[in-house]
């Protein structure tokens, strides 16, 4: 039985309150199929961190031995997700949305240190064309493909149309090609929930055959403290025919979905998920997991499967006795936003079969977390090892931010990982050297 800890962390005087309560615990194992799970640790002012915005200057991340990064494209608009095309053509979601009003003080203050952590730079609200014509790391081509968007995110590409999850509608466009800009107007596959959006960003992939576009769909609160009603068709996953745009949900209780992928050697769909705040700094684990059809996760009721989460009134015992654990955690307060899958051999010899994803870093744990692009390794379709740090150097070693990377896409046609950071507002490329010139 969990034994819940008030700790009383007053408002005032902040700043020795959240040293007093935000420390981890050693020793406690936070990623795999089986993390560690400490005891809750409720806070009336939960630990808040986030790091300072520094800039890049003349450095770059730092990749493995063996590869070099380079800034493919830069002075952008809060990129977010990519997709790249047939003919390789690389596109950039630009945006922010959102909009819920706080409930309470400690949201007020949370909301001050989150903005604390972004850029100053409004949203682009469109989607930007990179062109890498001749291999050699910068964007020879770059175009406003589609503007006039509200908050786009999710992108997906299907038998000439791209597909855009803005934050209210999935919708799609007439695709030619080659072509560098698009004018039609969109066409409305289905709206999304959008009322409040307190988690805004809309997820998307298509199935491996392209008949099924999946859309996440992340809560209207940390742990339903807005109330349960304003919740209706949030924390799901839906599948949407994309010939007629009928909709089911085929996942519940999956508390923030922000990142869809098919995992190639299975054909199945995975998510990366961002958890509850405010139970402590080591809980709940960001967790990557297989989108299994008809699964509740959980949320808000429990979490990791049937742990209760003492907070949530009433609660719904029957629900949570079906709750299933997602398949491997990435640790607490990471903020996973982008996932995708090595194909085709991967990088050719190394990080053969697995998932890259872009830990962007959240705000309520003292110790930062994330800030990284992390491998995990598959084998026969699921997670098979321990994670690795593949792209680092977002964090100064005094804790300051140079860069929180979002959206990953790994192009197997060029061997290239692409990896959008919105605070520095710049896609990072990344290949082996050799491939690609130097820093």
């Amino acid at each position: 039985m969990i034994r819940r800890n008030i700790l009383l962390c007053g408002v005032f005087g902040a700043a020795v309150a959240l040293a007093a309560c935000g420390g981890s615990e050693k020793g406690v194992n936070e990623v795999g199929p089986k993390p560690d799970l400490p005891e809750i640790r409720e806070t009336l002012l939960p630990p808040m961190r986030i790091a300072k915005p520094v800039g890049w200057g003349d450095e770059t991340p730092r990749a493995p031995e063996g590869f070099v990064v380079t800034a493919l494209a830069t002075d952008l608009r809060i990129p977010r997700q990519m997709l790249v095309l047939p003919n390789g053509d690389i596109l950039v979601a630009e945006g922010r949305g959102g909009g819920a009003p706080a409930l309470r003080p400690k949201d007020v203050i949370a909301g001050v240190i989150k903005k604390q952590g972004n850029t100053k730079v409004d949203g682009g609200d469109r989607i930007t064309l990179l062109r890498e014509a001749d291999n050699d790391g910068r964007a020879e081509v770059r175009t406003v493909f589609i503007d006039g968007l509200n908050a786009p995110y999710g992108l997906a590409y299907v038998d000439g149309r791209i597909y855009v999850a803005e934050q209210d509608a999935l919708v799609s466009f007439p695709y030619v090609e080659g072509q560098t800009r698009i004018t039609a107007p969109p066409e409305e596959v289905t709206r999304l929930p959008s009322a409040l959006n307190h988690h805004w960003t809309k997820a998307l992939t298509a199935s491996a055959d392209g008949s099924t576009l999946y859309v996440g769909i992340g809560s209207n609160s940390n742990a339903g403290e807005r109330g349960m009603a304003v919740e209706e068709e949030r924390a799901v996953v839906w599948a949407v025919d994309r010939a007629t745009g009928a909709r089911r949900t085929i996942a519940r209780g999956i508390r923030n979905p922000t990142a869809l992928a098919i995992e190639p050697s299975s054909a199945a769909l995975w998510a990366v998920v961002n958890e509850r705040d405010e139970i402590g700094p080591q809980l709940v684990p960001d967790y990557l997991t297989s989108v299994r059809d008809g699964a509740f996760y959980g949320w808000p009721y429990s979490y990791w499967g049937q742990n209760l989460d003492p907070r949530v009134r009433p609660q719904k015992p029957e629900l949570v006795a079906t709750a299933v654990k997602p398949d491997y955690a990435l640790g607490a307060h990471v903020a996973a936003l982008g996932l995708s899958f090595t194909r085709e051999g991967g990088f050719g010899g190394v990080f053969t079969e697995g998932a890259f994803i872009g830990e962007h870093g959240s705000w309520n744990r003292q110790d930062l977390a994330g800030y990284k692009v992390s491998w995990v390794p598959f084998s026969g379709g699921r997670p098979a090892g321990e994670p690795v740090d593949f792209l680092t150097g977002f964090l100064t070693d005094n804790g300051e931010a140079r860069g929180r990377p979002v959206g990953v896409w790994f192009d197997p046609q060029r061997r290239i990982l692409l990896v959008a950071d919105d605070l520095s507002n710049t896609v990072w490329r990344v290949a082996p050297t050799g491939t690609s010139p130097g820093p």
